[in-house]
Order: structure tokens, then C-alpha cells, then sequence
């Protein structure tokens, strides 16, 4: 069976040929309903895709708190408690001032 009689056994189209054939008008037209679908999704994942701020600004963003609801907060950030803010935490220890606990707060520490 060539591609000659194979058409020729296809029922014919049920739609006007203006339709079934698409025009510059409607691939306009769907060329705009995606640019829309583009646009929304965007919309939609922008609030997954933003960038969370960084532990340095979460940790400075708790300057003048009082200093033990400040160390709970850092340790809530880092998801540990220092070693080094153990004492003052449990108040054991006077809470270190600020630029000492952010230092410490922000101290990279090595895990074998």
C-alpha cells in the first residue's frame, strides 16, 4: 500500500480546512497563551525559587535581644548549640557580648 492510497482510505476531515489548518493568527494565539502559562508559573514558583537569607544575617538580625533568648535563637539557626555557648546557655556563664557571641555563632568548626 503506497502513502497515496493509504490518504485515500482516510475518512476525510470533519472540520472546516480553515480550521483544521493552522494560520498565523492562531499560532500567534498560541504562542501568547504560552508566553501567559510561562508568566503564571513564574508567578507561582517565585516564592519556592527566592534565595533565603544567609546564617551570618539571620545571626546579626538577632542583635538586641536579651542575651539568652539570643543564644536560643542562634542555636535555632545553626540547628546545634556551640560547645563554646554550652555554659551561658545553661547559666553556668555570663552570656559573652555581642561580638563574641557572633563570632563563635559563625565559626566554621571541623568534623572528622
Amino acid at each position: 500500500m503506497t502513502r497515496d492510497e493509504l490518504l485515500a482510505q482516510l475518512a476525510p476531515p470533519r472540520l472546516p480546512l480553515e480550521i483544521a489548518a493552522l494560520g498565523w493568527p492562531e499560532i500567534l494565539s498560541l504562542a501568547a497563551i504560552g508566553l501567559l502559562a510561562g508568566a503564571l508559573a513564574a508567578l507561582v514558583l517565585r516564592p519556592l525559587m527566592a534565595r533565603r537569607p544567609s546564617r551570618r544575617a539571620l545571626v546579626r538580625a538577632t542583635r538586641g535581644m536579651p542575651p539568652q533568648d539570643r543564644i536560643l535563637v542562634i542555636a535555632r539557626i545553626l540547628g546545634r548549640l556551640p560547645d563554646a555557648l554550652r555554659p551561658a546557655a545553661y547559666g553556668a556563664a555570663p552570656a559573652p557580648d555581642d561580638a563574641t557571641l557572633e563570632r563563635i555563632a559563625l565559626r566554621r568548626t571541623r568534623r572528622g
